[in-house]
């Protein structure tokens, strides 16, 4: 390829890139521009029960036009965007990963002439989409987690000052900020739509994979059961929750020294090898080249991935 076609391929993905990412941005700083001005004045907007049908519908049209169609009953989708709370389309994800993955690719052919670090680098870009939406789903988890202590107790009182569990579950919508209002709300609207009020909790359930509130959704089935104090019980799962949380804390903060050091040790290697390849590529191609270095490379490979796996398990502690 000569050098000015080359030049007008990398102009086209570096404006295509740059208009979607103007596209995502733009359309999440205006959702976060309406709710806080809704908080100064107020008034939380709410998914009301059509917005959580339409919401609903476009996802599932858009998973089955494209996302089906190249990975089926591989990944679900649908459940991973609901639990991130994302507001791009599945088709917009996957169309800003090719994006990145032809940018990525092509500049690095641009700056290192290699072809064989071009594709790499187009692959790691590739993912850079998928990784930011599964780190928006682990902060949102997290922050769920976080304000469920203060949610069940808020549902204790609003019990005791003589409201019902949905009325209760409105409270929480009304008063506790995202991502809990959101899907406590969402439970309200879909018990208003004449789903049964354990069939939208478990839905919950499905949308936020926490087991401190599958205790409170078999809690809440259990008393609707058999009857009993829901206050009370309430009390003591939000007790129980803020504990286990506090001590999952302390538990990161003292495993966060091994943490670290798995990922530096893993990542070391790669990175060393991406610089070499570009500062002396000849020193390393013995390593895919030669029969002794594909044995060694095969061998380091097996060896990271148990080190790896003996680090997890060290610093994994259940709590």
């Amino acid at each position: 390829m000569n050098n000015p076609m080359l030049l007008l391929v990398v102009a086209l993905t570096v404006s295509a890139f740059i208009g979607i990412l103007a596209f995502v941005f733009m359309e999440g700083k205006t959702n976060r521009a309406t709710e806080r001005l809704d908080s100064l004045v107020g008034k939380r907007r709410k998914e009301s029960a059509a917005d959580l049908l339409l919401k609903q519908s476009v996802v599932e049209t858009d998973k089955r036009n494209l996302l089906d169609a190249v990975m089926p009953n591989v990944l679900s989708f649908q459940t991973l965007f609901e639990q991130a709370d994302c507001n791009i389309k599945p088709s917009t994800l996957f169309g800003l990963s090719m994006v990145l993955a032809l940018v990525g690719a092509t500049l690095s052919y641009m700056m290192m002439r290699n072809i064989i670090i071009a594709p790499i680098i187009g692959l790691v870009a590739m993912t850079l989409p998928f990784l930011w939406l599964l780190n928006k789903r682990r902060v949102r988890l997290k922050a769920f987690a976080a304000q469920l202590p203060d949610s069940l107790e808020l549902v204790a009182r609003a019990l005791r000052a003589g409201h019902a569990l949905a009325a209760g579950m409105h409270v929480v919508a009304e008063e506790m900020p995202a991502p809990i209002c959101d899907e406590f709300g969402r439970v309200y609207e879909e018990q208003n739509l004449g789903i049964a009020l354990e069939d939208a909790m478990r839905n919950m359930c499905t949308r936020v994979p926490n087991l401190d509130l599958r205790f409170f959704v078999t809690a809440v089935a259990i008393q609707r059961q058999t009857g009993g104090d829901l206050a009370e019980i309430l009390d003591k799962i939000g007790y129980v929750v803020r504990e286990r949380y506090k001590i999952l804390g302390q538990v990161k903060a003292l495993t966060a020294e091994g943490r670290l050091s798995g990922v530096v040790l893993i990542s070391l290697p790669f990175f060393l090898l991406i610089v070499m390849m570009h500062i002396k590529p000849d020193y390393v191609q013995t390593l895919w080249t030669h029969p002794m270095g594909i044995r060694m490379s095969i061998g380091a490979i097996v060896l990271m991935i148990l080190g790896a796996i003996c680090i997890k398990k060290i610093v994994d502690i259940k709590v």
